[in-house]
């Protein structure tokens, strides 16, 4: 029997990259929100502070590790801004990457004393939406702003939300 060359073989299966960031507004008036600035093929951009997902972690345990290396502050997530879907062609190679991201808002504490920054980041910054939505073309994808403006309108999910192994164990609230 012939194999079905409409189907898929498990080496070609897609699977897309699991992403974890993190929404951190100051409180200001206006409010400003972290982002950092990072190295990419596409040269500096601006970025919530994200990260690749690691294996055997949680969305959660994620967004705090990747924000205490992307910006030397600890981060206490809050709530759940989101699950978003996000497709990028890269540019330079052509490579079609799908993001399939957990959005965190949350508060940071002050930078920890003597902690670097991970590569590539090269700083963080506070911008207000306004200053965001101006520095459009230098978003490292459209989910930045997405995710800002979600925040900004209010948007917010229980953590509980995103059920993992760990958090299986636990009962539910009748």
């Amino acid at each position: 029997m012939s194999a079905d060359p409409e189907k898929p073989t498990p080496a070609a299966r897609w699977s897309p990259s699991v992403t974890v960031a993190a929404i951190v507004c100051d409180g200001a008036q206006p409010p400003r929100y972290l982002l950092v600035e990072e190295r990419t093929p596409e040269g500096l951009k601006l970025n919530n502070p994200a990260g690749h997902l690691d294996p055997g972690e949680t969305p959660q345990a994620g967004v705090v590790r990747e924000t205490l290396e992307e910006t030397a502050r600890h981060f206490a997530p809050e709530a759940l801004l989101g699950v978003y879907l996000s497709r990028f062609v890269r540019p330079a190679t052509g490579e079609d990457v799908t993001y399939l991201r957990f959005a965190y808002s949350g508060a940071v504490g002050e930078p920890v004393a003597g902690r670097v920054l991970d590569e590539p980041i090269e700083r963080t910054l506070w911008m207000t939406l306004e200053e965001i939505i101006a520095a459009a073309p230098r978003l490292r994808s459209e989910l930045v702003l997405r995710c800002v403006q979600d925040h900004a309108a209010g948007v917010r999910h229980p953590l509980g939300l995103v059920v993992t192994d760990g958090s299986l164990l636990q009962p539910t609230v009748k």
